[in-house]
Formats: structure tokens, C-alpha cells, sequence
């Protein structure tokens, strides 16, 4: 889609949704001893060697870049979990499955900190590009249906990075509609000021020339 590569169509970079990704809670398995730690989005810990934790990604993504821990794939994430969504997608020309709303941040962040720690890496990669690929082509088909007599348009289970790519282009499309379609918005002709002229007009004239 042009909003994958125009940063102009979307309300926020890719930089941006994948930050606000990163709070996302994911699970991970220390490999060593820290006492808890107290941000303030939370308290995170303590950590204690192969005791599964909870943290935020970004917390996950810094513990795992200085090797101090191992970063549990999402159930989501599974070859086989992913295989059903992508099958179920395509049945569903309509239809978006359940997925989490940062599916595509989610991924991209693990497949880049945490390859070492994702079985069948090659395949689950594919499988989330496949899955994204016909998301994003439903979308596009959607879009295609969008007529003057469109009100609103309702897309269920998108992800944050397809709606950010969406919305920006919908809301331009309705209002273009709406102000084509809409009375109000065309200019009307001034019946006053004609009628006043006209009532002007038929008045007696006046002879301005001395005598």
C-alpha cells in the first residue's frame, strides 16, 4: 500500500507505533540474580535465574542485547499458531482474525533482538509476512468500496500498523464525500441581492440633466 512507504498518508512514523509497542508485556527467563526494579510505567522483578518474569518488550529487548536473559516467544508466534491464522485470513475474504494489536511491531522486534530464542525462525517469519500481506490486500479491497453514500466505515481486528495506515486515508475520502454530497456546503446564488436589485430596476427613472 502507498501508506507503507509515504510518510506523508500515515499519523504516525513506523518509528513511532513501534515505540509505543515496545509496552507491550512479554515473558522472559533470567539467567541471573537483580533485585526489582522501579520504573514509572511499574515494578518490574525481582529477577531470579530461570524464574519465568513478565517486563515490559523494551525492558525485555535491553536484558537480552547484555545477554542476561532469554526472551519467551509468544503463544501467538508458534508455527502452528500462525499457520491457522493465515489459512483462516485467507478463507475470510471479510474478515480479520483476532490478533495483537502490535502483531507486526511485536515480531519485528523480536526477530531482530531475539533470533536465537524463536524456533523455525525462517518459517514463523514467513508465516507473519504472509499473514500481514493478505491483511493488508483486504484492507485495500475494503477501501475500493467506499462510495459517496458511506457514512462510516467499520474494519474489525486491525493492528496498530494498519490502522495508522488506514485511517489518515478514510477520514480524507469521507470528508471529500461529504463535501461534495452535502447542500450546505455548495454555494447558493444570492436571491436577496436580485430581488433587491430587480425592485431597484423597476423603479421610475430619474432625469439627472438640468433644464
Amino acid at each position: 500500500m502507498a501508506g507503507q512507504t509515504d510518510p506523508d498518508l500515515s499519523i504516525f512514523s513506523s518509528a513511532e507505533v513501534e515505540f509505543l509497542a515496545e509496552n507491550e508485556v512479554v515473558e522472559i527467563v533470567p539467567n541471573m540474580r537483580m533485585e526489582k526494579l522501579e520504573m514509572i510505567s511499574g515494578d518490574f522483578g525481582p529477577f531470579l535465574p530461570q524464574i519465568v518474569t513478565k517486563v515490559p518488550l523494551w525492558l525485555a529487548v535491553a536484558l537480552k542485547k547484555r545477554g542476561k536473559c532469554m526472551i519467551r516467544l509468544p503463544e501467538w508466534m508458534t508455527v502452528e499458531r500462525l499457520t491457522k491464522v493465515l489459512e483462516a485470513e485467507r478463507e475470510s475474504p471479510r474478515e480479520f482474525q483476532p490478533l495483537p494489536f502490535h502483531y507486526v511491531e511485536i515480531s519485528r522486534l523480536l526477530f531482530d533482538h531475539a533470533r536465537d530464542d524463536i524456533p523455525d525462525i525462517y518459517m514463523v517469519r514467513n508465516l507473519v509476512e504472509d499473514i500481514r500481506d493478505v491483511r493488508f490486500h483486504k484492507v485495500e479491497t475494503g477501501l475500493e468500496t467506499i462510495s459517496g453514500r458511506t457514512h462510516a466505515v467499520k474494519l474489525k481486528n486491525l493492528s496498530a500498523m494498519e490502522v495508522n495506515i488506514v485511517r489518515p486515508f478514510v477520514m480524507r475520502a469521507l470528508q471529500a464525500f461529504y463535501k461534495h454530497d452535502s447542500p450546505e456546503m455548495i454555494p447558493q446564488p444570492d436571491v436577496n441581492g436580485s430581488k433587491r436589485q430587480q425592485v431597484a430596476n423597476h423603479g421610475p427613472r430619474r432625469d439627472l440633466r438640468p433644464r
